[in-house]
């Protein structure tokens, strides 16, 4: 996912008929996300792609999960992404030991007033940063199913509504690595976005050197914008316009990586739905009011290649999800958006 600093090529750029133009208030998105995206460059030097990724799951109301190796700067990214934003924000350090409970929150009893009181957990917070997420039990990870899916949780048959806007940012180190266990599935699938962090340039881990050597530039981090501001972005970005055309273009991506032999699972329909909210995302940073095919397909990898499993097959032959969804994309027709 490229930074939203110039137009996409190599499809039609012409607007579809859409309805009355939203271009004011997209300019305002990419104003805002460019402020955020500069902020957090701060701190991750050389990293644009990635932080605009982040930006992008950010407005699109989703989820992210951050995988790398470690000390690549994954929580310094999740970290900075929150101090960007004037909300509340709670760290998780997942480990072995910690329970659901820790997670969603738990019901005491008080002896003065002979009542259960529900003590809110981690995941009660506008930005929740979960560090390490495979480092827990599946047991435990499975407590942030209901909140990242309906942001909610329900703790003794009570149900408590979380605080809008509602992000969950997750690193993880790769599967291979000691002491993590996989994701499952249903985990997996509601991150709307996977990205990878990667080594940086040797010019920017020398500035790296001299910017973090003696202070930690997260310290001095201001936020550039607030919960409120964003709540009013998200909306913004829900209103740009995708014809029926590219919604067809969507569809036929997703339901292609279902009907692949080299796949034993494909794209649920809550990942067209994330492919669909973070293309209008990507638009509105590029300053339109409207989606492109380029859009989708720039969104393709981190979208959908976390959510599916190749088979036995095709891992012996040396394709994983990844590569098998590039030659999906390239057998989908693109359709024409030029009115």
């Amino acid at each position: 996912m490229e930074a939203p600093t110039s137009p996409p090529s190599g499809l039609p750029t012409s607007p579809p008929s859409s309805p009355p133009s939203t271009g004011a208030d997209v300019d305002t998105v990419a104003r805002v996300a460019g402020l955020i995206r500069s902020n957090v460059e701060k701190v991750i030097e050389g990293k644009g792609e990635v932080i605009s990724a982040a930006v992008v799951v950010l407005l699109a109301e989703g989820h992210l999960l951050i995988e790398d190796v470690p000390g690549v700067g994954k929580t310094m990214l999740a970290k900075a992404l929150a101090r960007s934003i004037d909300s509340t924000v709670r760290r998780v350090q997942f480990t072995p030991d910690l329970l659901p409970s820790d997670i969603t929150g738990v019901s005491v009893f008080d002896q003065s007033t002979r009542t259960f009181e529900f003590r809110p957990g981690g995941v009660f917070a506008n930005i929740v940063i979960g560090d390490e997420i495979n480092r827990a039990s599946p047991k435990t990870q499975s407590a942030l199913l209901e909140c990242m899916a309906e942001r909610q949780v329900t703790v003794d048959n009570v149900t408590y509504q979380l605080e809008t806007p509602f992000m969950v940012i997750a690193t993880q180190n790769p599967v291979e690595m000691e002491g993590t266990y996989p994701l499952p599935e249903a985990q997996r699938d509601r991150f709307l976005a996977r990205v990878s962090i990667g080594y940086p340039v040797p010019a920017a881990e020398i500035a790296m050197l001299s910017n973090h050597g003696t202070t930690n530039p997260l310290d001095d981090l201001e936020p550039v914008t607030n919960s409120a501001e964003i709540r009013k972005l998200c909306s913004i970005v829900a209103q740009v316009h995708m014809s029926d055309a590219v919604q067809r273009y969507a569809v036929a991506l997703t339901a292609a990586t279902r009907n692949s032999p080299e796949l034993i699972l494909g794209a649920s329909p809550r990942a067209t739905l994330h492919l669909v909210r973070a293309a209008k995302a990507r638009a509105a940073l590029h300053r339109r009011d409207y989606v492109l095919p380029d859009d989708l397909r720039a969104l393709l990898q981190p979208v959908l290649a976390h959510r599916l499993l190749a088979s036995a097959e095709a891992a012996v032959g040396g394709r994983d999800a990844a590569s098998i969804l590039q030659g999906i994309a390239a057998q989908v027709p693109v359709p024409d958006t030029t009115p």
